[in-house]
C-alpha cells in the first residue's frame, strides 16, 4: 500500500512482512494465519481510491411518497370551540373518575364476569374490535330489521367498559386496546361505543406515559379533530364527545399544543 494510504488507514495492529512459501497463491483460502494477514494486505491494496455507485435511473423516475402529520389539531367549527371553564370542569371530572377507578380497582378486580363475559387475549386485535363495539359497529350494519330484539345481546353490541371489566386489564392490555381502537377510528365514522371505551381506556392510563401511549393519544387528539372538522350535521352531541377527548389528551395529559384555545 501506499505511503499516503496508510496514513489513512492506519494500522490498528503490529503486522510485519510475513515468510511465506515460495508456492504461496493468495487466491486460495489461508492455511496460516500468515496467509491470512497477506491476503488482507493484498486486497486492501487492490481496492480502487474512489467507488462509484452503478444507479439505474429507472427507479428514480417515481417520486417517493413522504407523510407528513401537522403537529396540531385542527380547529373546531365555528361556534363549537369549548370554553376554557368547560375544558377545566372536564379535566376535574376526569381526575375524580381516575382517583376513584384507582381506589376500587381490587374491589372490582375481585367481582365475577358474567358467563357471557370472555376477554380476548392482548393480542388478539380484532377479538378486541368485536367485543368493544360489537359486531353490528365493527361489521357497518347501519340498520336493523324492525323485529330484531337485541336485549342484552352484547356480543352483538359490543360489552360496555365495565369496572369490573377494565379493573382486570393490564397496562400493556389498555395500551394495546387503546390501539386497535384508534387504527380503527382512523378509518372509521365516530360512534358513541367508541366513544365510551376511548373514555374508559383514557381513564386506566398511568401516568407518566410511555413513549407509545404518548404517541397513541396524540394520533387520537388530532384524528378527532379531523372528523369534527368534517362533520357537516353539526351534531352537537357528537362534536361535544371529539371535543372531551380532544380536551382530555391536550390539558389532563399535557398535550397542550393540540389544546382548543377559545378565541
Amino acid at each position: 500500500m501506499e505511503a499516503g494510504m496508510e496514513e489513512l488507514m492506519p494500522r490498528l495492529l503490529p503486522v510485519g512482512d510475513c515468510d511465506l512459501a515460495e508456492d504461496f497463491d493468495p487466491t486460495v483460502p489461508p492455511r496460516t494465519p500468515q496467509e491470512y494477514l497477506k491476503r488482507v494486505q493484498i486486497e486492501a491494496a487492490r481496492c480502487p481510491d474512489v467507488v462509484v455507485a452503478q444507479i439505474d435511473p429507472r427507479k428514480l423516475k417515481k417520486k417517493p411518497t413522504v407523510n407528513i402529520s401537522i403537529s396540531g389539531c385542527q380547529p373546531a367549527p365555528e361556534g363549537y370551540c369549548p370554553t376554557l371553564k368547560w375544558q377545566q370542569q372536564q379535566v376535574a371530572n376526569f381526575s375524580a373518575v381516575r382517583q376513584s377507578l384507582n381506589k376500587h380497582r381490587n374491589h372490582w378486580r375481585s367481582q365475577h364476569l358474567d358467563s357471557n363475559v370472555t376477554m380476548p387475549k392482548s393480542e388478539d386485535e380484532e377479538g378486541w374490535k368485536k367485543f368493544c363495539l360489537g359486531e353490528r359497529v365493527y361489521s357497518e350494519i347501519d340498520a336493523l330489521s324492525d323485529n330484531e330484539n337485541l336485549g342484552i345481546d352484547y356480543i352483538k353490541v359490543g360489552f360496555p367498559p365495565l369496572l369490573s371489566i377494565v379493573s382486570r386489564m393490564s397496562q400493556a392490555t389498555v395500551t394495546s386496546v387503546l390501539e386497535y381502537l384508534i387504527s380503527w377510528f382512523g378509518e372509521k365514522k365516530f360512534t358513541p361505543e367508541l366513544g365510551r371505551w376511548l373514555y374508559a381506556l383514557l381513564a386506566c392510563l398511568e401516568k407518566p406515559l410511555l413513549p407509545e401511549a404518548h404517541s397513541l393519544i396524540r394520533q387520537l387528539a388530532r384524528r378527532c379533530s379531523e372528523v369534527r372538522a368534517l362533520e357537516e350535521s353539526r351534531n352537537e352531541e357528537q362534536i361535544s364527545a371529539l371535543n372531551l377527548i380532544i380536551c382530555l389528551v391536550s390539558r389532563y395529559f399535557d398535550q397542550r399544543d393540540l389544546a382548543d384555545e377559545p378565541s
